[in-house]
């Protein structure tokens, strides 16, 4: 019965993954509360696992997102080879230093990043990078580098935090920001499944389940993305990021 209720899980978290990031927000709180509490009590388990199902799914949006969306791969790719360096260091680091001192910023960050979300009424409708081609390349990298720790040392938020970035920084519209913050993510996600896997952190038969499952709601949110549009995945996106905000709430004042 925990494993259905897993996979139910994994498909809603690939399918919002796929359109806005956020899919932990509904993926890691399902393996706290279903796994039998013999595993759930480890946390770099649930981390591994989590980061295992999530590499399918982040692979299957790129996938979809890549013949059909203009990707400005020049500068992608350059950040998606820097973030799965430093999202090993992030998981690297995590052993040493409490993550859980970066809820306060987290939750800050996105009260903003929601705020300014919602008074720019045309944030990410049109697509005008700003910078020039070797610019461009370099901002990437600089991203690549805060945001690939960020995830490996702890990582929600990190998908919306990408999409922001390429619109409010790079001036992306909306779906080329998410067709490219899947791209790190999956830099990330496999950088980081590698050094949970090679330390013997991930739950093979759950996390196996729960990918198929993440590739399912991937495939599902890719094809709405693509056919509703920017303005569609600007109200998810705000959804998303309010229901984050909602959750660290709760953990920092709920209590």
């Amino acid at each position: 019965m925990e494993l259905l209720l897993l996979c139910g899980c994994a498909f809603a978290a690939g399918l919002i993954d796929a359109v806005v990031g956020g899919g932990g927000l509904i993926q890691l709180p399902a393996l706290l509360v279903f796994l039998p509490k013999e595993l759930s009590a480890s946390v770099p388990l649930v981390f591994g696992t989590n980061k295992f199902s999530s590499i399918f799914g982040t692979a299957t949006a790129v996938a979809q997102y890549a013949p059909r969306v203009r990707m400005p791969w020049r500068t992608i790719l350059p950040a998606a080879a820097t973030a799965f360096v430093f999202s090993v260091i992030g998981v690297q680091c995590v052993q040493a230093i409490r993550s859980d001192i970066l809820k306060p910023l987290v939750f800050v960050l996105l009260i903003l990043v929601a705020i300014y979300t919602y008074a720019r009424k045309d944030f990410g409708h049109l697509h005008a990078p700003r910078f020039l081609s070797h610019h461009e390349v370099r901002a990437g990298i600089l991203v690549g580098m805060v945001l690939g720790f960020y995830d490996g040392f702890f990582g929600p938020g990190t998908g919306s935090f990408l999409i922001f970035l390429f619109i409010g920084l790079f001036r992306f519209d909306f779906l080329t920001a998410s067709a490219s913050a899947k791209v790190i993510n999956f830099a990330t996600n496999l950088a980081a499944g590698l050094a949970f896997g090679l330390a013997g952190n991930i739950l093979w038969k759950y996390g196996a389940a729960m990918a198929v499952c993440n590739v399912a709601g991937s495939l599902v949110g890719t094809r709405l993305a693509m056919a509703r549009g920017n303005r569609f995945v600007r109200l998810l996106f705000l959804c998303v990021v309010t229901a984050m905000i909602a959750r660290y709430g709760w953990e920092l004042f709920g209590r």
